[in-house]
């Protein structure tokens, strides 16, 4: 078997499964089990328990398949066509998405295309083993994506590449073939420290380290209890995970959009109203969700998010009007139900001081009578 013919095969083929990008590496990722116990240790992990549970196993890839020799990296883009960005972010009446959750969930689109590749190379190979993985098992595959020529890590933690910034999905399929592997990427942020300074909560606490416990994709995601009211002000109208850390990031100015229709924004959420989504019953939210990774939170954190969001921004009866309909459901919302009512409660008030300070300014010195 010529094993270099074979990995430029499984290249071309992966381009044509949709993959942007495919790379080859071995599966030693000695160098990062200090810094994975160190993280862990630190608890940036918060409530994320699977991701302790398994130990250095994330580190140890042949671990998961006996006999692994290789991980073939995978990379496809998601940037929508339709993003909106910036009037979505600076709309506070709007619901902010991070972009990857806008579409269909990318999970089994992959895994199916992951499980393609694999089985082509089945038709080169006898006695072959191969496993996908999409998220689904636990594997560093950002140290991975980098040994194997994908991009480096930036100190937003992400995947960056100089063609296409860091607006793609990963995957892995573990291998037992002994093929060439590729050269790593080179770090290419230089002194840039754009996505650390931008974060609204600070969450990047070292260059390539992010404190879940304070990352708003965390916060909105993982976290199943109550939100930090630290952090709630900070969150502004983001209700399903953040992309401010990537949104500043000079490379992602060469960020292409997808080729995957999946990923375009689904309709239900082009006008992403605060009041609006958070008036779908569990029902609607079912629906209106199905096929996509915002499903998985369930209604009653979509509920907690929006009503953190609601309470950022401007008063309006209608969004008071709304709150007040989802109190009793449990203590967890009306935790941020009440909260949000309080914003909405203050923001009144400072808007009548404002408003009789420029009365008495308009009325001094005319006639008591005019």
């Amino acid at each position: 078997m010529n094993y270099t013919e074979l990995a430029n095969k499984i290249k071309i083929w992966g381009k044509e499964l949709g993959f942007q990008k495919v790379g080859i590496c071995d599966v030693d990722l000695s160098e990062h089990e200090p810094l994975l116990q160190k993280w862990l240790d630190a608890g940036y992990h918060g409530e994320m328990d699977w991701m302790a549970r398994h130990g250095m196993m994330r580190a140890r890839p042949s671990e998961l398949l006996p006999g692994t020799t290789r991980v073939i990296s995978v990379r496809m883009n998601y940037l929508p066509p339709e993003a909106q960005f910036a009037s979505n972010l600076s709309d506070p009446t709007q619901a902010y998405i991070s972009r990857y959750a806008l579409g269909r969930d990318y999970h089994k689109l992959m895994r199916n295309q992951l499980k393609k590749l694999g089985q082509k190379i089945e038709q080169e190979m006898e006695n072959f083993s191969h496993r996908p993985f999409v998220d689904s098992a636990p594997i560093l595959e950002r140290p991975l994506a980098q040994k194997a020529g994908l991009g480096w890590t930036g100190k937003h933690s992400l995947i960056l590449d100089k063609d296409c910034g860091s607006w793609f999905f990963l995957g892995e399929l573990l291998i037992d073939i002994p093929l060439p592997v590729d050269q790593p990427s080179i770090d290419e942020c230089g002194k840039c420290k754009a996505c650390i300074t931008s974060c609204p909560t600070q969450a990047i606490v070292a260059d390539g380290v992010v404190d879940a416990r304070r990352c708003i994709s965390y916060l909105t995601i993982e976290l199943d209890g109550v939100i930090p009211e630290e952090f709630r002000k900070s969150m502004g109208n983001r209700i399903y995970g953040c992309d401010d850390c990537q949104l500043v990031c000079p490379w992602n100015r060469f960020s292409p959009l997808t080729e995957q229709n999946d990923f375009h924004r689904r309709s239900s959420l082009n006008q992403a109203d605060l009041v609006e989504l958070f008036l779908w019953d569990e029902q609607t939210f079912l629906k209106y969700m199905e096929g996509s990774a915002i499903r998985r939170i369930g209604h009653t954190k979509w509920l907690r998010n929006l009503s953190v969001a609601m309470g950022n921004a401007p008063f309006s009866q209608r969004i008071v009007d709304a709150l007040k309909t989802r109190l009793g459901i449990n203590d967890v919302l009306d935790e941020h139900v009440k909260w949000a009512l309080m914003q909405q409660d203050q923001k009144i008030s400072v808007r009548s001081t404002k408003l009789d300070r420029l009365i008495r300014v308009v009325t001094k010195g005319l006639p008591r009578d005019a």
